[in-house]
């Protein structure tokens, strides 16, 4: 063998030994808590088998991957994460579920360092947050700002909830958890797909979140639009609660999307029938209706004739034969008045009116006006009454 071959060989068992310790190394030498990527390579009613190098196995009690009814949550093949927790009998046993055993510690010290999620379980509201037990019996702390919840949501309701965290603090004697991050990614990505799924113009369900003077919250979906007060009837609406209650269910239509600022305008009215479509069918030119007084301005007043129809009597029409300043003169809000219509105007959305027995008094005025100016104009005689009646129709400006 020459000098070469000779290198070549010695080169090629250098190579051999480096990977022969790396693939055969020691597995008892992990540390607890130390955590490996792995892939289940076999499942027994006991044991979830993982790989982990290559001389030997390590041991998953499997009730670890069984959901609460008892079924399976994994297949072989798939991959984990698990940490080391001791070598007994030469057998290595792991854990997939961080916090629990003698090695806590040293697992939510991973997973603080690591960004790992935990899991725990809302254990009781306290002073500016809740109390969380994780797997292994360890007590957490989160606040409140760090729960990720929202307005409406009520904080008795999480109690017994088991929800998963991130760790944004931890010492000997205190662990800090938080939601925030996660509940904000998962926001995200609902918006993500919101954001291919819905367009202006949409009809959508969803359900009231919240009550405000000025509106509703609604949620569509995984994201909240704001329903405004004057988007949630076509007649007046006073307060808000009068018309919507938190959780209930409701068909509204997208006004506008600004996904870049995160606003959602929503519509409840445009999903109902527009009244004024048929608003000269319903109240026509000439005809007599009741109201009721909804708004005094000092140029007349406002009378609904229904849902989101009101109509006008200009102040020039109240007074009758007295001229008067203010239409509170004569009117008072939520008074009930017979009105006749005068004319309808759809594409301004405008009905004038008169109060009836105004009306009624100008039409009798006109129709004596009428029958004695026949007679006068024939030449037979007036009269003392016709006379007298004449000259009091002229004093008030009708002839």
């Amino acid at each position: 063998m020459n000098t070469e071959e000779r290198h070549d060989a010695t080169e090629n068992e250098e190579s051999f030994e480096a990977l022969f310790e790396q693939t055969y190394k020691e597995p008892s030498r992990m540390e607890p808590g130390q955590k490996v990527e792995t892939t289940i390579v076999k499942i027994t009613p006991e044991w979830a088998l993982i790989e982990v190098g290559g001389k030997g196995e390590g041991y998953v009690d499997v009730n670890e991957f069984k959901d609460p009814e008892g079924n399976l949550t994994v297949n072989e093949g798939d991959t984990v994460r698990a940490w080391f927790l001791h070598s007994e009998e030469g057998e290595m046993r792991f854990t997939t579920k961080i916090g629990s055993g003698p090695i806590a510690i040293a697992q939510l010290s991973d997973a603080f360092k690591n960004h790992i999620p935990v899991t725990g379980t809302v254990s009781k509201e306290m002073k500016g947050g809740f109390e969380i037990t994780l797997g292994g019996g360890a007590r957490a702390f989160c606040p409140f700002s760090q729960m990720g919840l929202r307005r409406e949501d009520n904080k008795e309701a999480y109690i017994g909830v088991a929800l998963t965290f991130n760790i944004i603090e931890m010492d000997r004697r205190n662990i800090v958890l938080s939601r925030k991050e996660m509940v904000e990614l998962e926001r995200q990505e609902r918006i993500a797909a919101l954001k291919e799924a819905l367009h202006e113009g949409d009809r959508v369900r969803g359900a009231v979140t919240s009550i405000q003077k000025f509106g509703a919250f609604v949620d569509i979906g995984g994201v909240e639009g704001l329903l405004p007060i004057s988007e949630m009837a076509w007649g007046r609406t006073g307060q808000v609660g009068d018309l919507l209650s938190v959780g209930q269910g409701v068909e509204v239509l997208i006004k506008t999307l600004d996904w870049t600022n995160g606003r959602i305008s929503l519509s409840l009215k445009d999903t109902l029938p527009n009244p004024w479509d048929s608003a000269e069918q319903s109240w026509p030119a000439g005809s007599y209706h009741k109201g009721v007084v909804s708004r005094l301005a000092p140029f007349g007043a406002f009378v609904t004739l229904g849902d989101g129809v009101d109509g006008l009597i200009h102040i020039s029409r109240l007074g009758g034969e007295r001229r008067i300043q203010h239409p509170d003169e004569v009117l008072s809000v939520g008074q009930s008045l017979e009105v006749k219509v005068e004319a309808v105007d759809i594409p301004n959305h405008r009905i004038s009116l008169v109060p009836a027995d105004i009306s009624r008094e100008e039409d009798e005025s006109a129709a004596a006006v009428e029958k004695y100016s026949s007679r006068s104009e024939t030449g037979a005689p007036l009269g003392s009454l016709g006379e007298t009646l004449k000259r009091e129709l002229e004093k008030k400006g009708k002839i």
